[in-house]
């Protein structure tokens, strides 16, 4: 017996792997797992604290906006309602970078935020131009970062980042232009961040 891969089926694929890959995902691994080779648990909960201003606050904020109408769902496909959802989360992003160096984190997780906020905002700055892939840039990017701190061997990951810009594509919310250069944005200024801050 063998498996027929229908346009149904690979587009229900295409949504789970957008849905279940998306940014915040990406956000909680790397706060956790970077945070935990920092200091363990100590880290963790400082990764934890960059993780609410990272993914949950901004996450808070986009179901608020589900709820009362201003956007269609969670990935925010308009470009006007994305620079705004973007805004809003580039500035919870820098206020939980603030904090973090205010209470004396360890600087390795100063600059893992700090490399998130500046991988936000060059997406931001493209984004009133050209809809650039912001699955696509936090992937890239956040497996940019788990490598600079656990090796190379993790870039054994980046397949990973290719299904998730198939995904994009696959579901039109992108071109493959867009994804392309949303990997290469977000992979070039988290690790450039990442090393110069840490």
């Amino acid at each position: 017996m063998t498996l027929t891969i229908t346009p149904a089926r690979a587009f229900r694929a295409a949504r789970l792997v957008t849905d279940g890959l998306d940014p915040k995902t990406w956000i909680i691994a790397d706060t956790v797992l970077i945070g935990w080779h920092t200091g363990r648990l100590a880290g963790v909960g400082w990764g934890l604290l960059g993780c609410l201003f990272a993914a949950g606050i901004p996450l808070a904020f986009i179901t608020y906006g589900i709820r009362r109408g201003r956007w269609a769902d969670r990935h925010v496909g308009a470009r006007p309602q994305r620079i705004l959802v973007m805004a809003f989360a580039s500035a919870s992003v820098a206020t939980g970078t603030l904090l973090m160096w205010a209470f004396g984190a360890p600087r390795t997780m100063i600059a893992l935020i700090a490399a998130m906020l500046a991988t936000l905002a060059a997406l931001l700055a493209v984004t009133p131009a050209w809809k650039i892939s912001v699955h696509a840039g936090v992937s890239c990017g956040s497996v940019a970062l788990l490598a600079m701190t656990y090796g190379a061997w993790v870039l054994l990951a980046c397949p990973v980042v290719a299904v998730v810009g198939w995904s994009r594509v696959r579901l039109r919310d992108h071109t493959l232009a867009q994804v392309l250069a949303g990997a290469a944005v977000g992979g070039a200024v988290a690790a450039g961040t990442f090393a110069l801050a840490r």
